[in-house]
């Protein structure tokens, strides 16, 4: 489930809380449960406990992204690590639980099933505060009140949503439920099970029905027909189950292109440089053409006092439209050529690369800008070199060719002897 600011709602839940389990069952190793028996010393435990489980967590191994804006399992478990530190009131919770069960039961966790036991706590301890801290975030984001119980509300209907869609998709095996979902006797395929393609499309109708035969088709009653205070401000509400419904789907729409590769975008931006590139090779060959065909058409005379082309005129030519078109000063190629020092040591390494490759290999190195670049290297709209796009087209290649081209001059100034003078 997504929503505006919160990090911990989707399927990486799981694997964190488990994460969170095992690494602070090894901090309790080393810091006995027993130290939470003197509420005095709340506050030290606490420090002493962070430490430690922050240390396991970053040893620890936990593959997998934790969400779907790119944090991993780990990122979410020490992050809420973190904010334990800033919510006393978690671990106070924590500390009264733990001395309520040693007074009933002793040092519980010294019993067999007592780590069991303890890291319940634990996890019940990170489960609510991830609500609290997803709760001020998406407050943040959004500029309206929310508590940590309207984000379990929030999860609970998703999760309605995800249990209906999978009786709708199976429908003929759930025939009588999905009717009573419905609620109408089902003959043939529902035209619903076609219609609902996100959460933003479920009913409120459905979700109150689906909680409703719960205790008829699952054994105990559903989460809007129990006893519990926790969704009274939902029950028999459908027009907020609704609004919230459609908050979950208007945000899911709207941030679905965070699922996108980004190397997409990288390889779009490829074969636009490959097309640029052939559009250009196109464009000389046509032009050198028309030149010819002017020439072949002039009477006699004008052909023998024209004076022969300069291929050096040409290069320049060219060049100078090659710079206008990337926004670089029309002879920035000539400038910052006579503007390197090539007595140096990787000028000398790097004779037989073009300049832009060089200058894409001190990008790589130094960064785009460094107290040693000349001038005459940097563009002036961003005061740093030009960027590989930039180079590549200066160079009249495609962005992966400048790439390799980079890579191996680099791997061939690596491979140098070290003994040099710069």
């Amino acid at each position: 489930m997504r929503l505006p600011g919160t990090r911990f709602q989707e399927h990486g839940w799981e694997q964190v809380r488990k994460l969170l389990g095992q690494c602070s069952l090894r901090a309790f190793g080393a810091c006995p449960p027993a130290l939470l028996l003197d509420p005095a010393r709340e506050d030290e435990v606490r420090s002493l406990y962070l430490d430690l489980v922050a240390e396991a967590l970053y040893v620890a191994r936990a593959p997998g992204p934790g969400n779907s804006y790119g944090e991993s399992v780990q990122e979410l478990a020490l992050s809420l690590v973190y904010e334990l530190q800033a919510h006393g009131a978690a671990w106070s919770a924590f500390g009264a639980a733990v001395r309520s069960e040693a007074q009933r039961l002793g040092p519980f966790w010294s019993a067999p099933g007592g780590e069991a036991s303890l890291r319940k706590k634990v996890n019940d301890m990170f489960a609510g505060l991830r609500d609290r801290v997803d709760a001020d975030n998406y407050q943040a984001a959004c500029g309206r009140p929310c508590s940590p119980n309207r984000i379990y509300a929030f999860r609970m209907l998703d999760t309605a949503y995800g249990e209906i869609a999978r009786l709708f998709a199976d429908w003929q095996q759930h025939a009588a439920q999905v009717g009573a979902i419905l609620g109408r006797l089902l003959s043939a395929a529902p035209i619903e099970v076609r219609q609902m393609k996100s959460i933003g499309a479920c009913k409120a109708d459905w979700v109150l029905r689906w909680s409703a035969s719960l205790e008829q088709f699952g054994g105990s009653p559903g989460p809007l027909h129990t006893r519990s205070k926790r969704f009274a401000n939902l029950k028999d509400n459908p027009a907020k189950i609704s609004a919230m419904l459609a908050e979950i789907g208007d945000y899911e729409e709207l941030s679905s292109n965070r699922d996108r590769d980004w190397l997409q975008d990288a390889a779009d931006c490829g074969l636009w440089l490959d097309d640029l590139e052939r559009v250009l090779a196109e464009s000389g060959q046509a032009a050198s053409a028309d030149q010819d065909q002017l020439l072949a058409a002039a009477p006699d005379e004008f052909a023998a006092s024209a004076p022969p082309a300069d291929p050096g005129d040409e290069a320049d030519a060219r060049a100078l439209a090659v710079a206008v078109s990337v926004s670089l000063p029309p002879r920035y190629l000539q400038l910052a050529a006579a503007a390197q020092d090539g007595a140096s040591w990787s000028a000398r390494m790097m004779e037989g690369d073009s300049l832009p490759v060089r200058l894409a290999v001190y990008q790589k190195v130094l960064g785009g800008f460094d107290d040693s670049y000349p001038v005459e290297w940097l563009d002036a709209a961003s005061g740093e070199l030009p960027t590989m796009q930039q180079l590549a087209m200066l160079d009249e290649i495609s962005l992966p060719t400048l790439r390799k081209r980079r890579d191996a001059a680099i791997a061939r100034l690596v491979a140098a002897p070290t003994g040099r003078t710069m």
